[in-house]
């Protein structure tokens, strides 16, 4: 097991200093396991090009089997079969964007408190490399679009949304209706994440054939609706996002003056941890929290 943990690492890493820093050993400690497995295996794995290593064949083909192996090992063999949620102790790692923590994850945070106090989470936005991490089995739970989904793991869905429009209350251009022409002539605020990421709503905009002006970008969806306070500029987003801040600040929300279709928000997770009782616990929770916040929106 010790080899395999290694050889999962190795690969991973393809650098013996960083895997040694991931065993939490020495550098000569896991140089020396990888001579070990080069021998078991008669094969290099792990072949220098230029500055960097590379993988060899083999070493390519035993990287998702080795992780598989380790992954089942951790869940159906390590795991505690019962769990207690009031008593237990566990660290959970989900990825979601700053609108599902600001619309669903506050709840789950608040449930665990008063049912698992000493379960833990961490919650940490999406990035290009979260495939990558679900597939190594490195994070817990991934909550995103139904776009997003891989075919390969298990997933369930959580919740429709829909979009709405946000002006700042004193707009004078807009009035409580927003036209088609007026969407399209006024500036618009709007979240980007580069050019391998962008939202929801400008790819369903883009995919019509429309364009719009944006004049100001941000790499959040939580600042979107204070970007047009004190301008005439338009913000389409989420709608429990807007009822959440209309609350707070002077806007008016409108309806997007066109169809946008539903997005449709998934949890997904690393099969692995499909029957582990904490892992089911935990996505029950969050699944009740999602049915109980369908039709309402609180904060």
């Amino acid at each position: 097991m010790n080899l395999l943990v290694a050889l999962d690492a190795l690969l991973d890493t393809r650098s013996v200093t960083r895997a040694s820093e991931r065993l939490s050993i020495g550098a000569s400690a896991t140089s020396s396991a990888l001579g070990r497995l080069r021998e078991y295996f008669n094969d290099d794995l792990l072949t220098p090009v230029g500055r960097q290593m590379e993988l060899t064949p083999l070493g390519k083909a035993l990287a998702q089997p080795v992780r598989e192996i380790l992954l089942n090992v951790q869940s159906r063999v390590i795991a505690r079969p019962d769990f207690d949620p009031a008593s237990a102790e566990r660290d959970f790692v989900i990825r979601a964007s700053d609108y599902l923590t600001t619309v669903l994850l506050v709840d789950v945070v608040q449930r665990l408190q008063r049912e698992a106090p000493k379960i833990r989470l961490h919650i940490a936005n999406m990035t290009d490399d979260v495939p990558a991490q679900l597939d190594r089995g490195e994070v817990d739970l991934v909550i995103y679009p139904s776009a997003s989904v891989n075919p390969r793991h298990p997933s369930e869905t959580l919740f429709e949304e829909t979009y709405t429009c946000v002006v700042w209350a004193e707009n004078e251009v807009v009035s409580e209706t927003l036209s088609f022409g007026q969407y399209f002539e006024l500036g618009h605020v709007a979240a980007a994440f580069g050019e391998r990421s962008i939202s929801f709503e400008s790819m369903a905009i883009t995919s019509r054939g429309l364009r719009r002006s944006v004049e100001v970008t941000t790499t959040n969806f939580n600042t979107l609706p204070q970007l047009v306070i004190g301008t005439s500029r338009i913000a389409t987003i989420h709608t429990r996002l807007a009822e959440i801040y209309a609350r707070y600040l002077p806007l008016r929300v409108l309806p997007v003056p066109f169809d946008l279709p539903p997005l449709v928000e998934v949890m997904q997770w690393h099969g692995s941890n499909s029957d582990d009782p904490a892992h089911t616990w935990m996505r029950r929770l969050i699944k009740e929290v999602a049915d109980g916040r369908a039709g309402t929106v609180r904060i």
